[in-house]
């Protein structure tokens, strides 16, 4: 496969979602990522639905996320045999991905000491849930957790009394992207070294380092941010809005875009309580009141097309199959097609990522488990060779 990474081998011990997201991603970058599954049953994200899909119903479409562009082998880590093979893995490969609680890859036999003295040149990511050390760097950890302890769910939902999760599992895949920019920059750096390093983060870690100005609020403010529904917590007007037929989203960001609203709307912007953005702010509820009452006269594609004339962001709220069926998502890259060998053509979620000039890159299925043991048996033997 083509991609900035295309002569880097990543040896995939990691499950669920945060390690093999960060794996995946480099996977996308091109790299060779070779995923380990336990024989019995592999990755527990294959038993994670519904929905489930195939001939069967025996696959499942949250394993399908996170894993194309890899090759699975089934090894049995507690072995003499798995211990063997994960070695002389370990010795042709330039990452290794684990998300294990604390101490569990030490006392399978491969501390960072060893897999050091096995590969002086491997780059570690290591991904737990709440840190490697500190009073609670033991802790196990899943998302919602992480979501609650980090303090994001105080941040969502329609106020402070009702805290929400996200929807999506957002402190695993930022870990995940966190974890695979952290290896980007420790294979960069090797290339001066010549050694490799561990690099570690958290779903704490994750969701806590995109706080951005919630955390600062805090830390320099003095104030602790709540939850605040579909509006800014602190730019207005920036939210949902009610109009004649549903919601859209309105977003103004400075005065230039606020007169323009206000005109649009026939809402006389410099009106005391309206003249700045911290009076709007102060001023929020009836600011919400007066727009939602002009709103009302007309429908979402009506607002969207004057908003969209008058050069105003705003949008409309989209169900996940239009945000796939928008000719503009389709257009970005953001779906692949890829051959799976029991689904046959099937379109997943694609990378973020587009390179300038690179064209010809394939994406291949997320494999069934074991089915690339023989192929990879066969390049190792050929790389130790």
């Amino acid at each position: 496969m083509l991609g900035p990474l295309g002569d880097i081998v990543v040896l995939d011990l990691s499950r669920a979602l945060a390690g093999p997201h960060a794996a995946q991603m480099l996977g996308d970058l091109g790299a060779r990522v070779i995923k380990v599954e336990h024989p019995d049953g592999g990755d527990e994200s294959r038993d994670w639905g519904p929905p489930f899909v195939g001939p069967g119903h025996e696959i499942s479409t949250y394993f399908l996320a996170a894993n194309r562009n890899k090759q699975s082998i089934a090894v049995d880590l507690k072995s003499p045999d798995g211990k063997e093979l994960i070695e002389r893995l370990v010795a042709q490969s330039d990452v290794l991905v684990e998300n294990f609680r604390t101490g569990v890859l030490d006392r399978l036999g491969f501390p960072v000491d060893r897999l050091h003295e096995l590969n002086p040149r491997l780059v570690v990511l290591s991904i737990t849930g709440f840190g490697h050390d500190g009073p609670e760097g033991g802790r196990p950890g899943y998302d919602q957790i992480a979501q609650g302890e980090a303090g994001l769910m105080s941040l969502t939902g329609p106020s402070g009394d009702e805290p929400y999760r996200v929807g999506a599992s957002v402190a695993d895949l930022l870990a995940g992207i966190h974890g695979a920019y952290g290896v980007v920059a420790a294979l960069y750096e090797r290339e001066r070294t010549g050694r490799g390093r561990v690099v570690r983060t958290s779903l704490l870690a994750a969701v806590t380092g995109v706080h951005s100005y919630h955390g600062t609020a805090w830390t320099v403010g003095g104030q602790v941010p709540r939850a605040n529904g579909n509006h800014h917590a602190s730019i207005a007007p920036y939210g949902a809005f009610r109009c004649a037929d549903g919601m859209l989203q309105i977003a103004a960001a400075n005065e230039v875009q606020w007169k323009k609203v206000a005109s649009l709307l026939d809402i006389d912007p410099h009106i005391a309580k309206y003249a700045t953005n911290r009076e709007r702010f102060a001023h929020r509820d009836e600011l919400i009141a007066d727009m939602e009452k002009a709103l009302a006269a007309h429908d979402r594609a009506h607002w969207l097309g004057r908003l969209g004339e008058a050069g105003v962001p705003a949008g409309a709220i989209r169900s996940l199959d239009e945000v796939y069926s928008w000719e503009q998502t389709r257009s970005q890259g953001l779906l692949v097609e890829v051959d799976h060998p029991v689904l046959g053509t099937i379109e997943l979620p694609g990378p973020p990522l587009r390179f300038d000039g690179l064209t010809g890159m394939t994406h291949t299925a997320p494999p069934a488990l074991g089915q690339d043991s023989g192929d990879v048996l066969r390049w190792l033997e050929e790389r130790e060779r």
